[in-house]
């Protein structure tokens, strides 16, 4: 099983970043969130032999169709019932929480959205206390465009006070690399045959 990391947008995508706080020094550009998540779950990932790779290397904003073709073109070379994908966001609009999207071959992807969501759910009273905003079905061009199994996790609302102070903290980045790392493991383990 060959795991594919998404880092949404790039550093000139206009927009996709958090509000100028009064008082507050931080700006969350989402383009460097998605990117420095992504990495620290490719980073682990690799740490245990897990083969994964990141869909966007570049700094700049690759376009949509690009990353799908990206995502195509390893998943007919592995076999589109042997890898996954999984696109890394910050969400925005004023609400609150996290979230997580799927679409295309909707029983896996579901499934995997599935494992996911209870690994955020696990943890509300340790580490994320944060709302759980469950899964959604959403033909997102990332999700109905690829042809393997993909999600897209929408992580906390940088627009909203608390999200976004967890968001630029150094432990909170943590946890929410840990949640996708955590995740993909359990996931793994329910496709995963052992050797004999």
């Amino acid at each position: 099983m060959k795991i594919l990391i998404d880092n949404g947008h790039g550093i000139e995508t206009p927009g996709k970043r958090s509000p100028e706080w009064p008082n507050e020094s931080r700006r969350l550009f989402e383009w460097e969130f998605n990117r420095d998540i992504a990495r620290r779950v490719h980073e682990t990932l690799t740490q245990k032999d897990i083969d994964c790779e990141l869909i966007v290397k570049e700094i700049n904003d690759v376009s949509l169709q690009e990353r799908c073709n990206r995502v195509n073109t390893i998943s007919n070379q592995v076999g589109k019932t042997n890898c996954m994908l999984v696109s890394i966001h910050a969400n925005a609009g004023g609400g609150t929480g996290w979230e997580v999207f799927y679409t295309r071959d909707v029983m896996t992807s579901q499934k995997i959205a599935s494992v996911f969501s209870e690994e955020v759910t696990s943890r509300h009273d340790t580490d994320f206390p944060f709302r759980n905003r469950g899964l959604k079905y959403d033909p997102l061009f990332i999700l109905k465009h690829t042809n393997c199994p993909a999600i897209l996790t929408e992580n906390l609302f940088m627009d909203t006070w608390d999200d976004f102070l967890f968001l630029c903290s150094e432990k909170g980045r943590a946890i929410i690399a840990d949640i996708h790392v955590q995740a993909i493991l359990k996931y793994l383990k329910t496709v995963l045959i052992p050797e004999e």
